[in-house]
């Protein structure tokens, strides 16, 4: 029986260690049929190294979402190992260490921007890139943490993941005359490497222990990387613009 991802190509962001949602992701998207690419900044070697777990062979090449030249010539990159792309993951995210842990009031604006540039426009500045590559369509899926509230220690991660959502609403409205879907999923904390950069991450991470209606394990990315290969796939084929949320059900309870 083949997988639900048989014959797709996909272009995966974010693999920095093993216990990450885009790793996870990478390997049920191999497992499901699909073949793969990874991006990586700014230690491709590291993303190299945990690679080799996965299931089949995997291509690393390096991109700074940032950088105007590595958008360049991502396609020609990609286009040249996979011949075309057909799903897109955005799992990246990045505030510098002032703008975290209680400090929001006092950030200054550089910091702000660095977290919005690397954690929103580049969904779009990825996403566009990668446009040459899906002439059949395809899906974008990003990976948030749900927006809806003022977390703590999160600080101007929120605002910055706010400015994400937004952005795939927008990317779905511009991108669906091209076949393109645009969705996001909302995960529940996993104790990956962005997570262990924001300062007492353990005081938010601690809110699923006693709301979240299913049992949450900060171990165990694989639940969100379901998530993002069902939106890879084609059992989603009239959703776009959407945030689905993988957390155990927090998002709907109150107090």
């Amino acid at each position: 029986m083949s997988g639900i991802l048989e014959g797709k190509r996909v272009l995966i962001t974010g693999v920095l260690m093993e216990s990450s949602i885009a790793f996870h992701t990478a390997k049920l998207a191999q497992e499901q049929g699909a073949e793969i690419i990874l991006t990586a900044f700014p230690r491709p070697t590291l993303t190299e190294r945990i690679a080799r777990k996965l299931p089949k062979p995997a291509k690393v090449i390096e991109l700074d979402v940032t950088n105007d030249e590595h958008l360049g010539r991502l396609a020609d990159v990609v286009g040249e190992e996979l011949g075309g792309l057909d799903g897109v993951v955005h799992s990246i995210g990045f505030a510098p260490q002032d703008a975290l842990g209680g400090n929001f009031l006092n950030t200054p604006f550089e910091s702000v921007a660095t977290a919005m540039h690397v954690s929103a426009f580049s969904l779009k500045s990825l996403t566009m890139a990668c446009l040459p590559l899906m002439q059949n369509g395809g899906s974008v899926v990003g990976l948030t943490f749900d927006a809806q509230y003022a977390w703590p220690q999160y600080d101007w991660m929120g605002p910055a993941k706010a400015a994400l959502e937004a952005t795939s609403r927008y990317m779905a409205r511009d991108l669906g005359k091209q076949n393109i879907r645009c969705n996001l999923i909302s995960a529940g904390p996993i104790g990956s490497m962005a997570a262990k950069s924001i300062p007492g991450f353990g005081e938010l991470a601690s809110v699923w222990d006693s709301r979240a209606p299913l049992e949450w394990d900060l171990k165990d990315p694989e639940p969100a990387g379901r998530g993002v290969v069902a939106l890879l796939s084609d059992w989603f084929p009239k959703t776009t613009g959407e945030i689905i949320h993988v957390d155990g059900g927090l998002h709907a309870i109150g107090a």
